[in-house]
C-alpha cells in the first residue's frame, strides 16, 4: 500500500427524510449496497446488503433503519467498513430505494430528503436528492479498489427509474455517459 495515501476505511452511509402528512401512506427509504467480485466490477453482485440483512463477513451492516423517516438526524444509517473487506471485492456501490407500496413515488414525492456520507468526521458527500426528483432510486456512492489495494471514494447520484428489486440488479452496471 503507498504510504501517502491509506485510502478509504469505515464510511457511515446516513438517510434523513421527513415523515409524509398526516393521514397519508408513510414514505420509505431504503439504503441498498451492492459488492461485487474483482474478476467482475461490473456484474452481478456478488452479495447485496439491505434492510433485515448485513454482509457474510459483516462489514456491511445497518445501523438503523426507519420505514417512515419519524425520528430525529438520521432516519437509516449503513456502515462499510471497507478496510475489513476482503481482497476478492474491488467494488462497492450504495443505492437509495424509495419503497413502492401504495403509489408510485419519486424523491419529489419525499418530504426533505438528505444524504451524508462519512469517514469519521469528516463528510465526503452531502445531497438532497434535487438532481433526481422524477427517480423512484439512486446511486449515491461507488468505492473501487485501486491498483495498491486501497479504496478510493466515488460521489455522485445517479437516478433510476426501476422498482426496488430490478434496481438492486440494475446499480451496479457501467454507467453510459
Amino acid at each position: 500500500m503507498n504510504g501517502l495515501s491509506k485510502g478509504t476505511g469505515k464510511v457511515e452511509i446516513a438517510l434523513r427524510w421527513d415523515p409524509g402528512p398526516a393521514g397519508e401512506p408513510s414514505v420509505d427509504l431504503d439504503l441498498v449496497a451492492g459488492t461485487y467480485a474483482a474478476d467482475d466490477p461490473y456484474g452481478d453482485p456478488a452479495y447485496v446488503v439491505h434492510f433485515d440483512s448485513r454482509s457474510p463477513d459483516g462489514t456491511i451492516y445497518l445501523n438503523r433503519d426507519s420505514t417512515d423517516g419519524k425520528g430525529f438526524g438520521f432516519d437509516e444509517v449503513m456502515t462499510l467498513e471497507l478496510e475489513r473487506l476482503d481482497a476478492r471485492y474491488a467494488r462497492v456501490v450504495v443505492g437509495v430505494a424509495i419503497q413502492q407500496r401504495v403509489e408510485d413515488r419519486t424523491f419529489a414525492d419525499v418530504p426533505s430528503p438528505g444524504l451524508r456520507i462519512r469517514e469519521g468526521y469528516t463528510d465526503l458527500a452531502t445531497d438532497d436528492f434535487s438532481g433526481v426528483l422524477g427517480a423512484t432510486a439512486a446511486t449515491v456512492a461507488e468505492f473501487v479498489r485501486d491498483e495498491t489495494g486501497a479504496w478510493q471514494f466515488r460521489a455522485g447520484v445517479h437516478g433510476f427509474e426501476d422498482d426496488p428489486a430490478t434496481f438492486t440488479r440494475a446499480m451496479g452496471a457501467a454507467r453510459r455517459s
